[in-house]
């Protein structure tokens, strides 16, 4: 899923709470959305972490090979 569609899905109140544990505000997500900005590494596994893998590392960034080559062998 993408992180879009997931914080769409809860309501304003819990988009904050949710944020908040990933260290960040829903004005930043959602303006990184809009521009296609990259997160961080640190904030993609707050991410993954936060929304229990429904939202994922591989998700949030096509280089995820280069940050976590580890994913790529969890398939394998």
């Amino acid at each position: 899923m993408n992180l879009r569609q997931y914080l769409n899905g809860m309501v304003p109140d819990d988009q904050v709470a949710f944020a908040q544990r990933c260290g960040t505000t829903v004005g930043y997500m959602r303006k990184a959305l809009s521009t296609g900005q990259r997160f961080g590494g640190t904030l993609c596994v707050a991410i993954e972490r936060e929304s229990h893998q429904t939202v994922t590392r591989k998700d949030l960034r096509d280089d995820w090979q280069k940050l976590w080559p580890e994913l790529g062998r969890e398939a394998a």
